[in-house]
């Protein structure tokens, strides 16, 4: 079955096979803001980001190997952003840009100033913070090897390298080293076909994420998916792990995006938050700095990365079970409108010692 999907600000288009399920929530989000933003009814730009044109598929499924086995840029190192177009002719959508535009209303202040849990985005990387996608990797390499008669030597720096790198990095490292590299995207195809066999296994998402999810949700604070995905092959999964239901947007490879932190930006698009009211949920240093360069705060999850490599993250866990729906207050407890901007020290002037007289003594 051949699949093209546009993007769009909306979660997913009504017309898809594979929707997401009914919000928990009882209203809409509204979206008025983004229509005047043309982002709504002037979709985003979607660009095939794969990197071959050579299909492959698992169960009936076709995929490209896309982005999922390259190492993304971070992404709004200068605050930039992604590009859409409007009617009047395109538009370049930055972090100021939304954090402007994107600004609450009257009413919406009123609201959220007795419920400012609502007032927060969450948005949550796929890899290895839904999914425990790290397995699935490692596994994949390991039965690539054993078709190709190779063994992979149990050493700690080879484990990092299939886990973090590039599937062409760990291609010419450990199966290219005496071929020619014409033979690099037939292996890089059967490695593609491997993950996504064992992704559409998966049954289960990872520990306590159900559990916290049930948490924002009765709290009313929406939620987003960003993957490098194609939007089947993880609604596929989504579903069958259970909690599509909690989630109002998703981000995946058709929307196109050129970086994480460009993902993470239409992420608050879809949601209707501004980036500095957004929490990301990540477990790898990029997509720390990624949240941070976009002015989110940054939740890091500990298992992929060791805790010592997550220290730039405002909070780091060793799973959801750890974590409250207080924790999101205080990430925003020190952050007001001139928060992080260069202050005047005041240094106050010592004063004068009283001279005492003899009025003063008697």
């Amino acid at each position: 079955m051949d699949f093209t999907a546009r993007a769009s600000s909306h979660a997913i288009s009504p017309s898809h096979p594979y929707r997401l399920q009914p919000s928990p929530f009882p209203h809409q989000l509204p979206f008025s803001k983004l229509q005047r933003l043309g982002l709504v009814k002037n979709r985003l730009v979607a660009r095939c980001s794969s990197g071959s044109d050579e299909l492959g598929s698992v169960n009936g499924l076709q995929f490209t190997p896309n982005k999922l086995f390259m190492q993304e840029a971070i992404g709004a190192e200068y605050g930039e952003g992604f590009e859409t177009f409007r009617a009047d002719g395109p538009l370049k959508v930055d972090v100021d840009y939304l954090n402007d535009k994107l600004q609450d209303g009257f009413l919406k202040r009123i609201r959220y100033a007795m419920k400012p849990d609502e007032a927060y985005g969450l948005i949550f990387s796929w890899d290895n913070v839904v999914a425990g996608t790290r397995a699935l990797k490692r596994k994949a390499w390991k039965q690539l090897a054993s078709e190709e008669g190779k063994d992979i030597p149990e050493d700690g720096d080879i484990e990092r390298l299939m886990r973090h790198a590039g599937a062409d990095h760990v291609l010419h490292k450990l199966f290219l080293s005496d071929r020619e590299d014409n033979e690099l995207d037939s292996l890089k195809l059967r490695f593609s076909q491997l993950y996504y066999d064992n992704l559409l296994r998966i049954e289960r998402p990872m520990e306590g994420l159900k559990d916290w999810l049930e948490a924002v949700s009765t709290a009313r604070i929406p939620c987003a998916i960003v993957s490098s995905l194609d939007r089947r092959n993880m609604m596929e999964t989504l579903e069958r792990m259970g909690p599509n239901k909690y989630f109002q947007a998703i981000v995946t490879e058709e929307d196109g995006m050129g970086s994480i932190a460009h993902r993470f930006l239409s992420a608050a698009v879809k949601l209707d938050r501004k980036p500095s009211k957004c929490v990301v949920f990540e477990d790898d240093p990029r997509g720390v700095a990624a949240a941070h360069n976009c002015t989110m705060m940054a939740i890091a999850l500990i298992g992929a990365h060791p805790a010592y490599d997550l220290r730039q993250a405002d909070l780091a866990v060793a799973n959801f079970s750890e974590l409250s729906v207080i924790n999101l207050r205080r990430l925003f407890a020190n952050n007001g409108s001139t928060f992080m901007d260069l202050q005047k020290q005041v240094i106050e002037k010592t004063p004068s010692k009283r001279k005492l007289s003899i009025d003063a003594i008697f």
